[in-house]
């Protein structure tokens, strides 16, 4: 009985001794689903990869990425996300309210990682933040929440501030939909009139709406967080000098560009924080017990020769909040 049981027990750690190795052998194959470009992510996916290398994850070694790029054109979310599916990933990263419902509609088995997604439960991908439920798990980016503070650090910016022109994306979007009902409330609150702009997100449609914003006379502007617009930032700060427009952005890398102002999270940091994701769940996390994280790291950044260029003098109480002013 004695010898039996000493051989069941050996079998059993020969067992288990092998499974890290069988397991520490597979090519992990990760699905990514963006509806920017591959140029206008690619700081972004950069800061992802290097924080999974950090994990241990290789691309070519241990992982490999499927990438899939919108470039703008949303109706092709769907094709692209059965297209990951058909692949057989084990997992997929999507960065976007559009991308990630695709993704979901796709597959109810494939774990799904949101890099960001601006309201997630607003969106219906998970049931709660603590309790997402279901197969996707990830970060919110807070877009409609970020909105109102965008829109309250305008109204403090620009003396007698009355008018302000919100640029929309153009067509059936659930993320511009819950983020202009948050905007429409905080407006009305605020006693700030605001007037919602239908853009086509390209040089022609950037035109158009910042004409069309000029000829309703508002005197500042803003943008729903979309990563279309994020593509398209050099053009719109273009476009804001020469009306003359302040305006308030939702990510640093347009204040880069020259704009005026932003308030944001640290996409960086989202992105980081999508990689510990991804490895939890590729070492067997089940992505309904995974939280869906809130940013906690937060960025206002001021720039002055912007402000000089256009004419406007930022209070002293609004450069004391700023976490970075541009001399």
């Amino acid at each position: 009985m004695r010898k039996i049981f000493l051989g069941l027990l050996a079998t059993v750690l020969l067992a288990t001794a092998s499974a890290p190795a069988q397991q520490a052998g597979k090519m992990f194959r990760i699905g990514y689903l963006d509806p920017s470009t591959a140029a206008g992510r690619a700081a972004l996916l950069e800061a992802f990869q290097q924080e999974l290398s950090k994990l241990g994850w290789i691309e070519g070694k241990n992982i490999t990425i499927e990438r899939r790029f919108l470039e703008q054109n949303l109706e092709r979310a769907t094709e692209f996300a059965a297209d990951l599916v058909r692949l057989k990933v084990d997992l997929i990263v999507v960065t976007g309210t559009v991308p990630a419902s695709a993704a979901k509609n796709a597959t109810n088995i494939v774990p799904i990682v949101m890099a960001n997604v601006g309201d997630p439960v607003g969106a219906g991908l998970v049931a709660s933040l603590s309790r997402p439920g279901g197969n996707v798990t990830g970060l919110s980016g807070l877009a409609s929440e970020l909105n109102t503070k965008r829109l309250e650090v305008l109204k403090d910016a620009v003396p007698n501030l009355v008018r302000v022109g919100v640029l929309a994306g153009a067509g059936a979007n659930l993320a511009n939909d819950l983020q202009l009902k948050e905007l429409r409330t905080a407006a009305l609150a605020l006693k700030l009139n605001l007037e919602e702009i239908e853009t086509k997100v390209d040089g022609k449609g950037l035109e158009s709406a910042f004409h069309s914003a000029n000829r309703k006379q508002v005197r500042a502007i803003m943008t729903t967080a979309s990563p279309r617009f994020f593509t398209e930032r050099k053009r719109i700060v273009e476009l804001a000098w020469k009306y003359r427009l302040p305006a308030i952005y939702f990510q640093k890398e347009f204040v880069d560009e020259g704009g005026l102002m932003s308030y944001g999270v640290d996409y960086d940091d989202l992105y980081r924080k999508a990689a510990h994701y991804v490895d939890k769940i590729l070492k067997g996390a089940k992505p309904a017990e995974l939280p869906v994280e809130q940013p906690t790291k937060f960025e206002f950044i001021i720039n002055l020769k912007a402000a000089k260029q256009i004419g406007l003098t930022i209070p002293p109480n609004v450069l004391a909040q700023a976490d970075k002013v541009i001399k």
